[in-house]
């Protein structure tokens, strides 16, 4: 599925995180001043926190894992973020997912020649698959006073449940205290907002834009309007791949490994940040079936859409006649 907000101020567009980024703010002649600090904001993120970046602070501690690794300061709240929605999530969001995702193919490989984000068919690799477990987010180690990680031995950090969504926030509200206007980042279709909204708030369509089969169900779109935080939307539709003649996809149930396999295509969540909504999301792929009841007791609004294109709704979701998230 992919969020598409609708802009009522000027637009900007451009490349990041190895999907598009898309910038709205509310008065127009703050839009160039926006949009260079939100590239700063997501070129610091992308130097500290992309496991497909050899350079990256997060690489460092993937290649040393067992023993502490001094990083800066930025890993050390992007982890932070990381263990926390994994905490929020009863450990479904799990960033320990990293050596599960390398092992099917989820590499660096992929990432330079894979289309993160958009939908397509999927990539061919031989072999049969191989399902390995998370190691555990609550293993992984973080002492923020000395700005220090450690991670178990064998195991790879994967923030990619997390990490674009939480850089959409710091970068949306570094951009709306840069400049003073009201500001709505989407990455990917990860939306975070910042700063005053317009009046009515800002209108996103929601789409289930994601069939993959020519036969597949129409897809299903509503319009709510978003005020703050965040909405984020998790897919079985994208970044597929084929391993021995199965199609697999990159959210994983952390306890066996194995690429989820549940009644729903697509899950949009609203939360106070994006990082929230995009936890959430993920953690409803991988409940399943039980992920109606998860969000309702969470009291998060969420639409789900099965995979023949029926809608639920959580949590106050508006229904297709409302226009306020």
């Amino acid at each position: 599925m992919r969020s598409a907000a609708q802009p009522r101020g000027a637009g900007e567009q451009f490349p990041a995180l190895g999907t598009t980024g898309h910038l709205f703010v509310t008065d127009p002649s703050a839009a160039r001043a926006a949009t260079t600090v939100v590239l700063d904001v997501i070129g610091r993120v992308d130097r500290a926190a992309s496991r497909f970046r050899r350079d990256s602070d997060l690489t460092r501690v993937n290649r040393n894992a067992g023993r502490w690794v001094s990083v800066s300061d930025l890993l050390c709240r992007a982890v932070e973020v990381a263990l926390s929605v994994a905490a929020a999530t009863d450990g479904a969001c799990d960033p320990t997912v990293g050596t599960g995702l390398v092992e099917l193919g989820y590499d660096d490989a992929w990432a330079r020649t894979g289309q993160p984000g958009a939908r397509s068919q999927p990539q061919s690799l031989g072999g049969p698959p191989r399902y390995v477990p998370a190691a555990g987010w609550s293993r992984v180690e973080l002492d923020a006073a000395t700005n220090r990680i450690r991670v178990p031995v064998g195991t790879v950090l994967d923030l990619g449940a997390t990490g674009k969504a939480w850089a959409g926030d710091l970068a949306a509200a570094a951009a709306a205290d840069a400049t003073g206007a009201g500001v709505l980042l989407s990455l990917g279709g990860d939306i975070a907002v910042a700063g005053p909204a317009p009046a009515q708030g800002w209108p996103v369509l929601v789409t289930d834009d994601s069939r993959t089969d020519p036969g597949d169900p129409p897809p299903t779109s509503t319009v709510v309007a978003v005020h703050t935080g965040g909405l984020a939307t998790s897919s079985t539709t994208v970044r597929r791949l084929v391993r021995a003649s199965s199609v697999t996809v990159h959210v994983l149930d952390p306890r066996t490994g194995i690429p989820v396999t549940g009644p729903w295509r697509t899950v949009t969540a609203a939360a106070a940040t994006a990082a929230a909504a995009n936890g959430a999301t993920t953690a409803a792929l991988v409940a399943g079936h039980r992920a109606v009841d998860w969000l309702t007791r969470r009291g998060v609004p969420a639409r789900l859409v099965t995979r023949t294109g029926y809608v639920v709704r959580t949590g106050g979701w508006p229904a297709p006649e409302a226009s306020a998230a």
